[in-house]
């Protein structure tokens, strides 16, 4: 594997954890508007629930009316059958068809004012709903539109990055990209790793055989660790020189 090789593959890796930092990032915007948006949803959803419920009552009181006004239709008629019969045996049937009639509409009209008044107390509790709703929803949205615009940011962003991405591995041995890509679609965040001054796997920190290291750092070949699977390329001098910080 050529030094060029090796350059280019760790920039690929630069970009690639570059793209996963922000890829997550961006993720975390949906939870985080999730959890901005829970207390206004939660009071959304109410109010709707009790628009459904005065929809449903007013619908059932207009039902009612309309029976009652059929049902008064109906008393009248009887009224007059019975002011006009003239035998006992028809006015007593008369009469007593009369009576269930006049229960019957006792009874509806007692349910439309009991609706009437349920529709009365929901209309307040939902009037009281939506101004906590309208409340809520001016308190959150100040934050709610800058998460938005953070994560469009970072959806820019990522989009511009994979495409610089996208050209870059144009550019590298298909070959060699391939097991670079076989790597990294192990769900992993790191596929090229140097070795460490005292000839271990920087990643899993796996010490090398001695013939391996020389190996790596005369450039024959793609060598891969045998513990994590990696690809393994020589000291760099950012690494040397931490190395000789951190000692």
């Amino acid at each position: 594997m050529t030094p060029q090789t090796r350059t280019s593959l760790k920039e690929l890796q630069n970009l690639d954890q570059a793209i996963a930092a922000i890829r997550s990032s961006a993720q975390s915007f949906d939870l985080l508007l999730e959890e901005v948006n829970a207390p206004v949803a939660r009071l959304e959803q109410e109010v709707e629930a009790l628009e459904k419920r005065l929809t449903e009552l007013k619908l059932e009181e207009n039902r009612i009316e309309l029976t009652i006004e059929e049902r008064r239709v109906r008393a009248a008629k009887l009224q007059e059958r019975m002011d006009a019969v003239r035998n006992v045996r028809e006015e007593a049937a008369v009469h007593a068809e009369l009576e269930m009639v006049r229960r019957a509409l006792e009874s509806e009209e007692q349910e439309a004012l009991s609706l009437l008044d349920q529709i009365k107390r929901l209309e307040e509790r939902s009037e009281e709903q939506e101004a906590a709703y309208q409340e809520a929803l001016a308190e959150v949205e100040p934050h709610r539109e800058e998460l938005v615009e953070e994560q469009q940011s970072a959806d820019g962003k990522l989009e511009a990055l994979q495409a610089e991405r996208d050209a870059f591995a144009a550019g590298i041995d298909p070959g060699e990209r391939r097991i670079y890509d076989s790597i990294m679609a192990g769900a992993r965040d790191v596929a090229v790793a140097e070795l460490t001054q005292d000839g271990a796997c920087g990643n899993c920190y796996n010490m090398v055989p001695l013939q391996i290291q020389n190996q790596i750092r005369h450039g024959e070949g793609m060598i891969r660790c045998e513990g994590c699977g990696v690809i393994l390329t020589p000291e760099s001098e950012e690494g040397l020189a931490r190395a000789r910080e951190e000692g």
